[in-house]
């Protein structure tokens, strides 16, 4: 297998507007035993707005690694975390809270700067983001999980488990891509893809108060369908959340960070993991892209491709993720 710290990134993948979205990705009872469950003793939060309330579930807020993280917990037994991607938050997973609850312990959090998280200056590259959720995990006493990320969370979810292999027990990346990892840049320099180098001052100052206009960007075309897409009160809610002071620039940090990403990833990638890995990819969307990146950086790896999805997997083909999540996890 290729080490991808030294993968040929010159032989082009057949990427052009037309087909963007066929081709790659850009970047979601009854009892739940919460009672039964001897947490660390820490002061539930109120629900921010932006999450919405699942039964069984409480929210908290941690500080970890310099930071405040607002998650939520609920149930009981083997631990798993659920990360988000951008133009989202953790309402995202909202489906599929209960279902895995069932049977696992379900830590939900807002990544730094998103959601109910702190919004600080920096930090937001994804070894660190991974660190704020390994803190997070450990204060609730947790020292084995498997990690579940979309979009930007599954670039967390991967630098978790590659810093952290012995206390990752699976993982799970969700359509998008892995900075430094193979063929990467054919994907980050995409024309169509430019709000991967929208940053700054004057793209802060241009989308203040067009919150919604830019994310319909990210939820109607990467969608195979808008119409399936993020739903309009979802979309109503992610807006207001980003909307919030230090929200966008925050967003906007997580693009920033790539080129540090992919250097740390190359790095990282030199150890292939060896915990099972599970991928999911838009037919729409990614393709089979990041399936091949996975394979570069882990041994134990399944590919799946979520048939007429594009990027928005959770919210585009419930029918078929949620049941190969749950099968997965166990």
């Amino acid at each position: 297998m290729t080490d991808p710290a030294k993968a040929d990134r010159s032989s082009p993948i057949p990427f052009t507007r037309r087909s963007i979205l066929a081709n790659v990705a850009i970047l979601s009872g009854a009892s739940i035993g919460l009672m039964a469950t001897a947490w660390p003793a820490v002061a539930a939060s109120a629900p921010v707005a932006n999450e919405g309330r699942v039964p069984g579930f409480v929210a908290r807020n941690a500080d970890v690694n310099g930071t405040r993280i607002h998650y939520r917990v609920g149930g009981g037994g083997p631990a798993v975390v659920l990360l988000h991607g951008y133009a989202e938050t953790s309402h995202m997973w909202n489906p599929l809270m209960p279902q895995l609850a069932k049977t696992h312990t379900v830590i939900v959090p807002d990544l730094r700067g998103a959601g109910g998280s702190a919004k600080p200056e920096g930090g937001y590259d994804k070894k660190n983001m991974a660190v704020d959720i390994h803190e997070l995990v450990k204060s609730l006493g947790i020292n084995n999980v498997a990690v579940v990320g979309h979009d930007i969370g599954l670039m967390v979810a991967y630098a978790y488990a590659a810093q952290f292999p012995g206390e990752t027990s699976r993982v799970v990346l969700m359509d998008a891509f892995l900075p430094g990892i193979g063929n990467w840049t054919n994907v980050w320099l995409l024309r169509d893809l430019w709000h991967f180098h929208f940053h700054g001052p004057t793209p802060l100052a241009l989308v203040k108060g067009r919150e919604r206009i830019y994310f319909e960007h990210f939820w109607n075309d990467f969608a195979a369908n808008p119409k399936r897409s993020v739903s309009e009160a979802d979309r109503r809610l992610y807006a207001s959340a980003y909307a919030q002071e230090g929200g966008m620039r925050a967003g906007f940090e997580y693009f920033k960070n790539f080129e540090k990403d992919a250097s740390d990833f190359a790095a990282l990638g030199s150890a292939k993991l060896t915990m099972p890995m599970l991928v999911l990819s838009g037919e729409k969307a990614g393709g089979t892209f990041l399936i091949e990146q996975g394979r570069l950086v882990a041994n134990d790896v399944k590919g799946v491709v979520v048939k007429g999805s594009g990027h928005w997997l959770m919210e585009e083909a419930p029918d078929q993720v949620i049941p190969e999540l749950l099968q997965f996890l166990g």
